[in-house]
């Protein structure tokens, strides 16, 4: 991996507009979930909405992360790495480093001003969990709808939401194994208090997931500048 060409990707992220939106909607989420004080007990399903929430957001991420470095850019980028993988890569490592970012002040916010009572260090590490799990399935999401896959920004976005939504609704069925994020899932574990024991099932289901996404987005982008 080309770690000056990480920073170069996220330099550029940062520089462009488009680092506005995911912020944006972060703050939305975050004023929806906290504009009245979680009462004591509530916080990991709060954290547990966060995270869940947090997946579209850090997929839009992903994807105008990809997407704002013009084509020619891009090429110019592969031939510098040496290899057209490592920008690829670089790419996806950029757009990881960034949502998590945007992941950190999921957490620490409702520390300081979301919560009736501060939750103990192990809510705050299963927080941690979901939230990376937010992160890396949204990732995975938002590459397989950046442009170099889908060159069309109509159907990259409606792809993009599309593909959120069917995450979703695939939580309420027997499918909900095919989720990266089985929000409902997810929620009734904490209503029923089994979050905890649940959350190494739940993470290697998420995390086998993105895997499987983002090894196909890397297979795919061998044949697409």
């Amino acid at each position: 991996m080309n770690v000056a060409l990480v920073r170069f990707k996220v330099a550029a992220y940062a520089r462009s507009h488009l680092i506005l939106q995911p912020f944006l909607a972060l703050l939305v989420l975050l004023i929806l979930l906290y504009s009245t004080r979680v009462p004591a007990g509530d916080e990991l399903a709060a954290y547990t909405d966060s995270a869940i929430f947090l997946t579209i957001v850090c997929g839009w991420t992903a994807r105008s992360l990809l997407n704002c470095e013009p084509d020619t850019q891009r090429l110019i980028s592969m031939t510098s790495a040496g290899r057209p993988h490592r920008e690829v890569v670089a790419g996806v490592v950029a757009a990881v480093v960034v949502n998590l970012g945007l992941a950190a002040p999921a957490i620490a916010v409702p520390l300081a001003i979301g919560f009736a009572a501060m939750p103990g260090g192990g809510v705050i590490g299963v927080a941690a969990v979901l939230h990376l799990l937010g992160v890396s399935a949204g990732t995975a999401l938002g590459a397989l709808t950046s442009r170099p896959l889908l060159p069309s920004p109509a159907t990259s976005l409606l792809t993009l939401v599309g593909g959120y939504v069917t995450m979703i609704v695939l939580s309420l069925t027997p499918l909900a194994w095919a989720s990266a994020v089985p929000a409902v899932v997810w929620m009734r574990a904490v209503n029923d208090g089994d979050l905890v024991a649940r959350l190494p099932l739940f993470a290697a289901h998420t995390l086998a997931w993105s895997g499987v996404a983002l090894a196909a987005y890397l297979w795919l982008r061998r044949t697409r500048c």
